[in-house]
C-alpha cells in the first residue's frame, strides 16, 4: 500500500527528476532476470542529492512512526537500502542493522550485521520491491534471528502480482512511499513520456516477463 497520495506523487516526481527512475520504452533495459523492461530504478542515486534524501528520510521516519510505532531497531536490506536505512535510524534515534542476501562464508558467517537481540521489534527499510524475493529473504533472516518484524517500508514498488502474493503469504505489513501507478501519473503530467510510451509502460506491467512492444 502507498501511505498517502501526496507523498506518492511527490516521491515519484523527485525520483524522475534525479533519474533514479529512467523510462525508455523505445530502447528497453535488460534486467538481470533477462526481462526486457521500459523502466529502470536505481534508488541509490537518492543519496547523492541532499534535498531528496532528506525528504525520503523524513517521510520514512514520519510514516514508520504513524503506522508501526517506534521499533527497537531499523534494518536495511543490502545493499541498496543500507544508506537510506542508516539515515532513517539516525533520524529516529534508533539502532541500525543490515541484512545480507545470504550468510557470509567466512568469519562469524552472519547474515544480519549489527547488534540484534531476540525479541526486539524491527521495521525493515527497502529501496525497491520488484518480485519481492530479496525483500522477503531479509525478513526471514531477521525472524530466524528471533526478531519481531513489525513491517516493511519501501521507497518504490512495481506492484507486480507475484510480489503482492508473496507479501501476503509472508504475513507482512508493507507500505511504500510511491508506486508504479503514481509514477506513470506523474510522468504523463510532467511530460516525461508521451501517450504511446504511457501505453507501452502499462502493457509491460501487465506481463513483464513476455513484454515486447513496438513504441511509435
Amino acid at each position: 500500500m502507498v501511505f498517502n497520495n501526496n507523498t506518492a506523487e511527490q516521491t515519484a516526481e523527485l525520483l524522475l527528476q534525479i533519474n533514479a527512475i529512467k523510462l525508455n520504452p523505445k530502447n528497453p533495459f535488460t534486467w538481470a532476470s533477462g526481462w526486457k523492461s521500459p523502466i529502470y530504478c536505481d534508488n541509490r542515486i537518492i543519496l547523492s542529492f541532499p534535498e531528496v534524501r532528506n525528504y525520503i528520510r523524513e517521510e520514512f521516519s514520519k510514516h514508520i512512526e504513524e503506522k508501526f510505532g517506534t521499533p527497537d531497531v531499523i534494518a536495511g536490506v543490502a545493499t541498496g537500502a543500507i544508506g537510506i536505512g542508516i539515515l532513517v535510524a539516525e533520524a529516529m534515534g534508533l539502532p541500525f542493522v543490515y541484512v545480507r542476501p545470504e550468510a557470509k562464508k567466512h568469519g562469524r558467517q552472519n547474515q544480519v550485521e549489527g547488534f540484534l537481540q531476540k525479541g526486539q521489534s524491527v521495521v525493515v527499510v527497502e529501496d525497491l520491491i520488484s518480485t519481492g524475493g530479496s525483500s522477503l529473504q531479509a525478513v526471514e533472516a531477521l525472524r530466524n534471528e528471533g526478531a519481531v518484524v513489525k513491517g516493511m517500508a519501501a521507497i518504490f514498488t512495481y506492484g507486480f502480482d507475484v510480489s503482492v502474493e508473496k507479501i501476503k503469504e509472508a504475513n507482512l505489513d508493507v507500505f511504500t512511499l510511491s508506486n508504479y501507478d503514481n509514477l506513470l501519473k506523474q510522468a504523463v503530467h510532467k511530460k516525461y513520456i508521451n501517450d504511446s510510451e504511457f501505453d507501452a509502460l502499462k502493457e509491460w506491467r501487465i506481463s513483464p516477463s513476455t513484454w515486447n512492444v513496438e513504441v511509435k
